[in-house]
């Protein structure tokens, strides 16, 4: 018997390939996956594979936890909030920033529960050890993140030795957050790779979400997430990310990709999309979000850059990775 907690590799396998890496004209790869695509009325306009079934959106969900810290009570705004939502490029701007917040609320970064690790921008973990620094908690992407749930912890009372634990008041509210913005139940609880709780939800969930954050309410807690992440994308990626490029140059768009190959994006007029590759495979993201952006309509310069994957050979361009649908 398959168990339920995992689809089978008969299941993955038959699903449809959303990528393939072409090197000198042969097509040696393969990235196969799910997608959905809703209309601006959040009907289902075009799906592959099979888009309802949950996935971890790893950390497209941080703006559903945002939101969540928003209704615990912290005012967050503008680039600390929009930092609460972040995957940070471990850029000199998002520590700087980080730190602040944390000397803000009475806390350092050794209250932090990351993992250490090195900037998840290259250029940056090249210049970080070339300085001679070493892997550190405050350098993890999710730093802001964990930053603005220890802040709310402390203003509330919450113990925030466990404000990790899925049981803890915070994470319990998350959970409520998630299900009420993706519309569907949450089907499992694992940990992510912070090591906070994260909520499996299907892709149109996910898209879902992402709409209704778009369509809320000016001054509720999702509109605001949605408003801080689009007005400072810097601060939600950094200055070498899709995530950035894509909501500085498509005025009004909700982007946020997560680990593991998840992407959700949302326009201002409702359009949405989510996606999730199989393999977990980042160097296929950014042509299919490329194509995804094409099959809403955009036509900006923006999505030929995000959709440019160059495979080289030596030092030569010899292929790339493609969209196949």
């Amino acid at each position: 018997m398959t168990s339920s907690a995992a689809p089978s590799p008969a299941i993955a396998s038959a699903r449809p390939v959303l990528a393939e890496v072409v090197r000198s004209g042969f097509v040696e790869g393969l990235h196969r996956g799910s997608l959905v695509v809703l209309a601006a009325d959040g009907s289902v306009e075009y799906a592959l594979g099979d888009p309802a079934a949950p996935v971890f959106p790893r950390s497209s969900n941080k703006p559903m936890q945002a939101a969540a810290i928003l209704r615990a009570g912290l005012d967050l705004g503008g680039e600390r909030l929009a930092l609460a939502a972040a995957s940070h490029s471990g850029e000199g701007f998002h520590l700087d920033l980080v730190r602040k917040m944390l000397a803000e609320h009475g806390l350092t970064p050794d209250d932090l529960q990351t993992p250490p690790d090195l900037p998840l921008d290259a250029v940056e973990a090249e210049s970080y050890l070339a300085s001679g620094q070493v892997r550190e908690r405050l350098t993890m992407n999710c730093s802001g993140k964990h930053t603005a749930m220890l802040a709310v912890c402390v203003l509330n009372g919450w113990d925030t030795a466990s404000y990790l634990d899925p049981a803890h008041p915070l994470q319990r509210l998350v959970h409520q957050v998630v299900e009420e913005a993706a519309g569907e139940p949450v089907a499992s609880v694992g940990t992510d790779g912070c090591g906070a709780p994260l909520m499996a939800i299907g892709l149109v969930g996910l898209a879902r979400a992402f709409r209704s954050f778009v369509l809320a309410e000016p001054g509720t807690a999702e509109r605001r997430v949605a408003d801080a992440m689009r007005a400072h994308p810097e601060y939600v990626a950094g200055t070498r990310r899709p995530d950035t490029w894509l909501m500085r140059e498509v005025p009004g768009t909700l982007s946020k990709m997560g680990a593991e190959a998840v992407q959700a994006v949302a326009l201002a007029d409702g359009r949405a999309l989510a996606f999730k590759i199989d393999d977990g495979a980042t160097r296929a993201l950014g042509p299919v979000l490329a194509r995804s952006l094409e099959l809403l309509g955009i036509d900006a310069p923006v999505v030929s850059r995000i959709g440019r994957a160059p495979l080289l050979g030596g030092a030569a361009e010899v292929g790339g990775i493609r969209a196949a649908f």
